[in-house]
């Protein structure tokens, strides 16, 4: 009689289908992009500070903010280069060709005290991007109501 050899056991190191050999497929962006002609915009609160940003404490009493306010209509697709170009609009300060311009968000925590959040940094002109140029509000978590402040440094 013939002795019927065995296999060894060996797992199955065939790939599924959805793993089957060849280029990934394209990377789907993390945020949708919004339809700026039929999405309503939303009101963003801008302090801007030269040479560092506002404390808490500056916060901490609603209705007595810091007084150098600007208010911006935007989209949570807004990316920082955008707002930056929007500060330098406004803050003669943030023209300058060295200035850099550091994006905080400003928003309550769980106990209704406000902290102040560092999200990213950008050069006042684009000749040395940065990688935080194209991050967007909505891929930094802002959330509707919550303030940013930018230090003019």
């Amino acid at each position: 009689m013939a002795a019927v050899a065995e296999a060894p056991n060996r797992p199955n190191r065939s790939l599924p289908p959805s793993q089957a050999r060849g280029p990934p497929p394209p990377a789907r962006p993390r945020f949708e992009t919004v339809d700026r002609e039929k999405t309503c915009p939303l009101l963003l609160r801008v302090f801007t500070k030269i040479g560092g940003h506002h404390t808490k404490e500056d916060f901490a009493a609603r209705g007595k903010e810091p007084k150098d306010e600007v208010q911006i209509y935007t989209w949570k697709d807004a990316t920082l280069r955008e707002l930056t170009d929007l500060v330098k609009e406004v803050a003669p300060a943030a023209r300058r060709r060295d200035a850099k311009l550091s994006f905080a968000f400003v928003y309550p925590d769980k106990n209704g005290r406000n902290v102040v959040r560092p999200v990213g940094m950008t050069n006042s002109y684009g000749n040395g991007r940065r990688q935080d140029d194209s991050k967007t509000l909505a891929e930094l978590n802002f959330q509707i109501g919550d303030y940013l402040d930018v230090a003019i440094i």
